[in-house]
């Protein structure tokens, strides 16, 4: 008797190696390239894995995968015009498919997604610029809603003021209803002033 195929999958698999990566990574363990970052005389460097790099960027992999043998175990690559921060960022992006960067750095992150090539980075940060956006013209249109309201209101009561005006002393000869006056004698008063 043949047993049917099973398929064991772990929903938690890929986030426990991410985390267990960027543990390695932050402890300098494993790790088998140095990558320096200079912009403007700030220089820094980064230890990560080749292997993360390369399943992560473009760049890194046309970088490692035409890498002469002799080169070594351990790598090292420049990066040039690319700030710390940023660079920074980019790494814990990678490991660990999340950042927190301030809004004015989003556009600095999909350079270097663009520069590195980085196509989930550069997704994520198109996508949060498109809800920025998005996020922005509604608070415009709101602002303009309520500015189309105030600029409406205040015409109104001008309006009353006027009607107000028109409208004879409360000694006039015209009575109220209720006070002896006839319905029809007030829309015969009305007819004349029109």
């Amino acid at each position: 008797m043949e047993s049917n195929p099973v398929l064991l999958e772990s929903k938690s698999s890929p986030i426990n190696l991410l985390n267990e990566m960027q543990q390695l990574r932050l402890l300098g363990h494993l790790c088998d390239v140095t990558v320096s970052v200079e912009y403007q005389g700030v220089r820094a460097e980064f230890p990560a894995h080749k292997a993360v790099l390369a399943a992560t960027s473009k760049f890194f992999k046309e970088v490692f995968l035409n890498e002469k043998p002799m080169d070594g175990f351990h790598s090292n690559v420049f990066l040039h015009e690319v700030q710390v921060a940023d660079f920074a960022s980019f790494l814990d992006f990678v490991y660990t498919a999340r950042v927190e960067v301030e809004e004015d750095r989003v556009q600095r992150m999909l350079d270097i997604a663009e520069k590195l090539k980085c196509l989930d980075l550069s997704e994520t940060c198109f996508q949060l610029k498109k809800q920025m956006l998005e996020s922005v013209l509604l608070e415009l249109q709101n602002f303009s809603e309520s500015q189309n309201s105030e600029e409406e209101s205040p015409a109104r009561p001008n309006i009353g003021h006027m009607a107000e005006a028109e409208q004879d002393p409360p000694d006039s000869s015209i009575a109220m209803p209720g006070c002896g006056a006839s319905p029809e004698g007030l829309d015969a008063k009305s007819e004349e002033k029109m």
